[in-house]
């Protein structure tokens, strides 16, 4: 059987996140192409790189919901710029401590760890996920749909024909 040409299959899977990002769930979508597109910059969807980027992502998605839950703990005791400076204290404390987590072999690959951090801030924020800014459902949803990323990524090439020779397509 003819396999389809990378660029329609990668199209097809792309088309299945309108149908993920619908009520009542309302999944980020982004989160898929996050990290979809951060599988094929660390080198494809290989089996170390998945290793990598899946042990990864999660990670940095519980920094970032740390960083939420201590910030809305902040705002209970603080204000203005006493807020602000709490918040930065916060921030820079916890930041560090993801970066540290990054040394541990098994953690290592910091890029996916800021994949999963971003996908929890826009999904809390952007008001996805089964209960809109929700601390905790926005975890379940970015680790979720970051997870999704890598697998369709490793769909693209098991279900796409070789690109041609001489193509430009890094896959």
């Amino acid at each position: 059987m003819r396999r389809l040409p990378t660029e329609i299959v990668a199209s097809l899977l792309a088309a299945t996140t309108v149908i993920i990002s619908l009520p009542p769930f309302n999944l980020p979508p982004w989160a898929v192409f996050v990290s979809w597109a951060g599988t094929f910059a660390a080198g494809g969807p290989k089996p170390d790189v998945l290793r990598r980027i899946w042990l990864a992502m999660p990670v940095g998605s519980t920094y970032a919901m740390v960083i939420a839950l201590a910030f809305e703990r902040a705002s209970y005791s603080y204000s203005g710029p006493s807020l602000l400076i709490a918040q930065m204290i916060i921030l820079f404390s916890l930041n560090t401590c993801l970066m540290y987590t990054g040394r541990l072999s098994i953690f290592s690959f910091i890029p996916g760890m800021f994949f999963g951090f971003a996908s929890y801030f826009a999904t809390l924020f952007g008001g996805f996920g089964p209960a809109p800014h929700n601390l905790y459902a926005a975890w379940i949803a970015a680790v979720l749909m970051n997870a999704v990323g890598p697998f369709y990524a490793w769909l693209s090439v098991k279900l796409s024909a070789a690109p041609r020779r001489g193509a430009h397509l890094n896959s």
